[in-house]
């Protein structure tokens, strides 16, 4: 990385942390651009060459999130099952603590600034959505299946909606102020459980039966 990349790459921190912290502090719906900008020590106009919307600045991993399901599904073992790959990697993420997955006593005040703000609920529904069309894309390419058929989306949302409904179980615990350590034991025996049903449900999807 260069020292314009680094310097870059500073600076959309800078401004993500600075937003976050005053998020936490005074609510989404408080907070303006200008306040962000203020505290960060830069122009308005530079918050928004980096975030183009106040919502993006709360959600500044909104990318890696929207793609991952996909990239997993692609670049799974040879022989593993999209089932297989998306379980494997619900598993991992919260053995390591994934921190987008939330599973962090200090990720409460994020996901009570999410529930007191109707905008953010609906960019984290939309970001759901996008997450579920970009794995719906790869399994219609893997299956030779025309974009946009039916089938590979309806299988996505399976995948996807058993994704979230784990990652919204995490956060139901850590708000609820629950050890870090029960929520993921819970939400790992749920994971396993729920992935084991799902593929046999999906076993005749192209390469469905791995792992089932």
């Amino acid at each position: 990385m260069g020292l314009r990349e680094e310097k870059k790459r500073q600076t959309r921190t800078l401004l993500a942390d600075t937003a976050t912290g005053l998020f936490a502090e005074h609510g989404f719906e408080r907070v303006t651009v200008a306040d962000v900008a203020r505290a960060a020590g830069v122009a308005v106009t530079t918050v928004f060459n980096y975030f183009p919307t106040k919502e993006d600045l709360f959600f500044d991993r909104q990318d890696e999130v929207v793609d991952r399901l996909a990239l997993v599904v692609r670049q799974r073992p040879a022989g593993s099952s999209p089932v297989d790959a998306v379980r494997a990697e619900l598993l991992a993420g919260l053995d390591a603590g994934e921190p987008t997955y939330g599973l962090d006593p200090r990720a409460a005040a994020f996901w009570r600034t999410v529930e007191g703000s109707t905008a953010l609920r609906a960019r984290l529904l939309e970001l759901g959505e996008r997450a579920e069309e970009a794995l719906a894309a790869t399994l219609a390419e893997e299956a030779g299946l025309p974009a946009g058929a039916p089938l590979p989306r309806v299988v996505a949302g399976a995948l996807a909606g058993a994704h979230r409904a784990a990652l919204a179980e995490v956060r139901r615990g850590v708000v609820a102020g629950e050890p870090a350590d029960a929520v993921r034991a819970r939400v790992t025996a749920a994971v396993t459980a729920g992935f084991g049903l799902l593929a046999e449900g999906l076993a005749g999807w192209p390469g469905g039966r791995a792992g089932a």
